[in-house]
């Protein structure tokens, strides 16, 4: 395993590399024999942190959701290896109308089904997937807390919630004695910063949470392999890449990419997730792989250190 340092999950006493890696590919865009092998790497390579969620990977044709876990569920039997990683997932994305949101009842059978399907005993981050506003933030947390003192979940987290909300959300942890939150997954990255920035940061600051931000290469455009319009086609979702991010700010993003790659000899993928790792609140971002000489990029990504100068000028490439 890298020497590569671990940074805390907020105050759950759980240390994780700097970089997370995500399962949302597993049963999607690399199947199962592909999937113990990079899930092998990954562990080898010091990426020991692994998130996924159970409605992964419900929207491809014929999925019903659960295939990422049944893989790494799989994975783990075989391989032995459950107490060489951080295993994290996700409850309250709709798996069908019944099987959705965030009241108790349902994620007491949500968590045992994902128990079932990672084939162990129990989640070391469970997180809720998105916020449930029909559903008292009391009621959730006290079954989340029941949870960690059955010794089901080690810890929770909070992904896509607004910052008002999640200031909420603490509050009432504290108020009534109930675990909290210590982690929250927002969607982050060079070209997508104000969602996290104008907010969220400030509480997960101020409350000393961990980050693992989601979308952290903007769907592969900070990877510079969509650089004109005709770039499009190189992947499923190249279209809608190429429409959100291909314009003169992106542009420019990827340039100044370009020119703190070429002076570290590295890929505009290692400086993005860099730049991200630099950031004090940000504690590890998600990304994922479908190769293992992919998976070597992410190895050095988390060995790149950005001068200030570097970091200044991509933040000031990527200003709005």
């Amino acid at each position: 395993m890298s020497q590569q340092s671990t940074r805390q999950l907020g105050d759950s006493g759980i240390a994780v590399p700097v970089l997370t890696f995500g399962g949302n590919v597993f049963g999607w865009t690399v199947d199962e024999k592909t999937s113990f092998s990079l899930l092998d790497a990954l562990v080898e390579k010091g990426l020991w942190f692994i998130d996924t969620a159970d409605v992964y990977s419900r929207w491809v044709p014929g999925n019903a959701g659960g295939e990422s876990e049944t893989i790494i569920g799989k994975w783990l039997k075989k391989s032995g290896k459950r107490d060489s990683i951080v295993l994290a997932t996700k409850v309250g994305m709709e798996l069908s109308p019944e099987k959705n949101g965030l009241k108790p009842q349902y994620i007491r059978q949500a968590v045992e089904d994902s128990l079932r399907r990672l084939q162990t005993d129990y989640i070391d981050l469970y997180q809720a997937h998105r916020d449930d506003q029909d559903t008292p933030l009391a009621e959730t947390l006290a079954a989340f807390d029941s949870l960690i003192k059955e010794g089901k979940v080690r810890a929770i987290g909070a992904s896509n919630y607004s910052a008002d909300r999640l200031q909420e959300a603490l509050k009432i942890s504290e108020q009534q004695g109930l675990a909290r939150y210590e982690t929250l997954q927002p969607e982050y990255n060079l070209y997508d910063r104000q969602g996290y920035e104008n907010g969220l940061e400030q509480v997960a600051v101020e409350h000393g949470l961990g980050v693992i931000n989601y979308y952290s290469l903007a769907s592969g455009f900070l990877s510079g392999k969509y650089r004109k319009a005709a770039d499009a086609s190189k992947s499923a979702r190249g279209q809608g890449v190429v429409a959100k991010y291909l314009n003169p700010r992106g542009l420019r993003i990827l340039e100044a990419l370009d020119d703190v790659a070429d002076s570290h000899d590295a890929s505009p993928t290692q400086v993005a997730l860099a730049w991200q790792i630099a950031r004090p609140s940000i504690t590890a971002p998600i990304v994922s792989a479908t190769s293992l000489s992919q998976i070597d990029d992410l190895v050095k990504a988390t060995q790149l250190t950005l001068s200030k100068q570097e970091i200044e000028e991509l933040s000031r490439a990527s200003a709005e």
